[in-house]
């Protein structure tokens, strides 16, 4: 089954504590029993890449319960049940969440409203209503709810897609010539030419065969990137017939290396015939054109920067300098 949320792991996770596990990864193979989770879901990760969402959820699970008390961590990564814990285990719960938490140990529910009292000073409660208790785990969907990390990624995510829309229509609405000139910074600033701009250059509007820019592959030019831009608009789709007489431009210039470049997308009929061909020739559409702008800095720019920080496990080592 999916891998449930951090809420409903607590329970599980506290009596692994209460048999002996000490660390949350010793909780893990335990909670994959129980809910019987397969190796490619215990193998799926955030979008960062960095952990798995298992372990991540288990970790929120461990911290929250830790913030009630049930858990304290007698030296780094080291955690045990503690008094409190097992004898809320003894009662015989059937679930273990937020809302039991906050409403039987008073020192969570001051920690909780402290964590998410807004900058502003107005709180936000359930269901969005003014003035109640701010808690952002309560507007959440009931079924699936995430962790603070999951929350901030996702959150993350749906900004990054927004602003490649955005881009995408900005990117549209510009003239050929200013599109292929940005597909040419773009590329430089992938590092192509070791990202001078000396190593790159627009061919001529009328007469240039099919070929949009050239830039060197590497910073002595050793080797070179052909280029074809179209800006096309969403339904109009690259087809075959422009794929080979990419090709053939390519071919009549002793080219072997193309980037073909899109504001729309590429029918399946242009991608199998590329395929066949002996060159290489990179076909990037829209959307992808959208991503790699975000993620090499071209025509955006940061408008907020938020820190997040976790502890530094070299300050606290025993054996660090004094």
């Amino acid at each position: 089954m999916p891998v449930p949320d951090y809420e409903t792991m607590m329970l599980p996770v506290l009596r692994a504590f209460a048999d002996g596990a000490e660390t949350v990864r010793d909780c893990l193979p335990a909670l994959r029993a129980q809910f019987s989770i397969s190796d490619e879901e215990a193998a799926e990760t955030l979008p960062s890449g960095r952990t798995t969402v298992l372990a991540s959820r288990a970790h929120w699970a461990r911290t929250y319960m830790a913030k009630a008390r049930l858990i304290e961590s007698p030296r780094r990564g080291v955690h045990r049940i503690t008094d409190r814990g097992r004898a809320l285990l003894a009662r015989g719960p059937e679930r273990i969440d937020n809302a039991l938490l906050r409403s039987e140990f008073p020192d969570f529910a001051e920690w909780l409203a402290c964590a998410r009292q807004r900058p502003s000073g107005v709180t936000e409660g359930p269901r969005g209503n003014p003035g109640e208790e701010a808690d952002c785990l309560d507007v959440l969907p009931v079924v699936h709810r995430e962790s603070p990390e999951e929350l901030i990624q996702r959150a993350h995510a749906e900004i990054e897609q927004t602003l490649a829309d955005e881009l995408l229509a900005s990117v549209r609405a510009m003239e050929p010539v200013r599109f292929e000139k940005l597909v040419l910074d773009l590329m430089t600033a992938m590092g192509y030419g070791a990202g001078s701009l000396g190593s790159r250059r627009l061919t001529p509007a009328t007469g240039d065969g099919g070929i949009d820019g050239i830039i060197h592959e590497d910073a002595l030019g050793l080797d070179a990137v052909y280029v074809q831009a179209k800006r096309y608009a969403a339904d109009n789709k690259v087809s075959r017939p422009a794929i080979q007489q990419f090709i053939g431009s390519l071919t009549g210039e002793g080219a072997t290396k193309g980037v073909f470049v899109t504001t729309s997308g590429f029918s399946a009929d242009a991608r199998d015939y590329l395929r066949r061909v002996q060159h290489r020739v990179v076909l990037i559409d829209g959307p992808e054109l959208a991503r790699r702008m975000i993620r090499h800095g071209v025509g955006v720019r940061v408008r907020e920067t938020i820190e997040i920080k976790g502890i530094d496990a070299d300050y606290f080592d025993e054996t660090g300098g004094a």
